[in-house]
Protein backbone atom coordinates (compact mmCIF):
# COMPACT_ATOMS: atom_id res chain seq x y z
CA UNK A 1 0.00 0.00 0.00
CA UNK A 2 2.86 2.38 0.77
CA UNK A 3 4.26 1.74 -2.70
CA UNK A 4 1.18 3.43 -4.12
CA UNK A 5 0.70 6.16 -1.53
CA UNK A 6 4.26 7.49 -1.46
CA UNK A 7 4.29 8.37 -5.21
CA UNK A 8 0.85 9.95 -4.77
CA UNK A 9 2.24 12.01 -1.89
CA UNK A 10 5.23 13.10 -3.98
CA UNK A 11 2.95 14.18 -6.83
CA UNK A 12 0.75 16.14 -4.41
CA UNK A 13 3.82 17.84 -2.92
CA UNK A 14 4.90 18.83 -6.43
CA UNK A 15 1.45 20.25 -7.13
CA UNK A 16 1.62 22.25 -3.89
CA UNK A 17 4.97 23.72 -4.90
CA UNK A 18 3.71 24.47 -8.43
CA UNK A 19 0.58 26.21 -7.11
CA UNK A 20 2.62 28.20 -4.62
CA UNK A 21 5.03 29.41 -7.29
CA UNK A 22 2.16 30.23 -9.64
CA UNK A 23 0.44 32.26 -6.89
CA UNK A 24 3.63 34.12 -6.01
CA UNK A 25 4.18 35.03 -9.67
CA UNK A 26 0.60 36.33 -9.92
CA UNK A 27 1.16 38.33 -6.73
CA UNK A 28 4.35 39.87 -8.11
CA UNK A 29 2.63 40.79 -11.38
CA UNK A 30 -0.24 42.36 -9.43
CA UNK A 31 2.20 44.40 -7.37
CA UNK A 32 4.06 45.50 -10.51
CA UNK A 33 0.83 46.62 -12.20
CA UNK A 34 -0.25 48.48 -9.05
CA UNK A 35 3.07 50.27 -8.82
CA UNK A 36 3.12 51.24 -12.50
CA UNK A 37 -0.45 52.49 -12.73
CA UNK A 38 -0.99 53.71 -9.21
CA UNK A 39 -4.40 52.06 -9.22
CA UNK A 40 -5.55 48.79 -7.76
CA UNK A 41 -8.52 48.34 -10.08
CA UNK A 42 -6.54 47.32 -13.17
CA UNK A 43 -5.06 44.27 -11.50
CA UNK A 44 -8.31 42.44 -10.78
CA UNK A 45 -7.60 39.65 -13.30
CA UNK A 46 -4.21 38.96 -11.74
CA UNK A 47 -5.72 39.04 -8.26
CA UNK A 48 -8.27 36.43 -9.33
CA UNK A 49 -5.46 34.28 -10.74
CA UNK A 50 -3.56 34.65 -7.47
CA UNK A 51 -6.61 33.61 -5.43
CA UNK A 52 -7.23 30.63 -7.72
CA UNK A 53 -3.62 29.43 -7.39
CA UNK A 54 -3.60 29.80 -3.62
CA UNK A 55 -6.91 27.94 -3.29
CA UNK A 56 -5.45 25.11 -5.38
CA UNK A 57 -2.42 25.05 -3.08
CA UNK A 58 -4.65 24.67 -0.02
CA UNK A 59 -6.60 21.88 -1.73
CA UNK A 60 -3.43 19.95 -2.62
CA UNK A 61 -2.03 20.41 0.89
CA UNK A 62 -5.22 18.98 2.37
CA UNK A 63 -5.01 15.97 0.08
CA UNK A 64 -1.35 15.48 1.02
CA UNK A 65 -2.25 15.54 4.71
CA UNK A 66 -4.92 12.89 4.10
CA UNK A 67 -2.36 10.68 2.31
CA UNK A 68 0.14 11.12 5.17
CA UNK A 69 -2.59 10.18 7.67
CA UNK A 70 -3.39 7.04 5.68
CA UNK A 71 0.31 6.11 5.52
CA UNK A 72 0.65 6.60 9.28
CA UNK A 73 -2.46 4.51 9.97
CA UNK A 74 -1.17 1.75 7.70
CA UNK A 75 2.19 1.78 9.47
CA UNK A 76 0.64 0.88 12.82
Amino acid sequence: MNYVLIPVLIVLMGLVAFSLIKGIIAFLKTTKIDLETGEGSTASDMQLAQNKAMFARIKYQALAIVVVAIIMMAAR
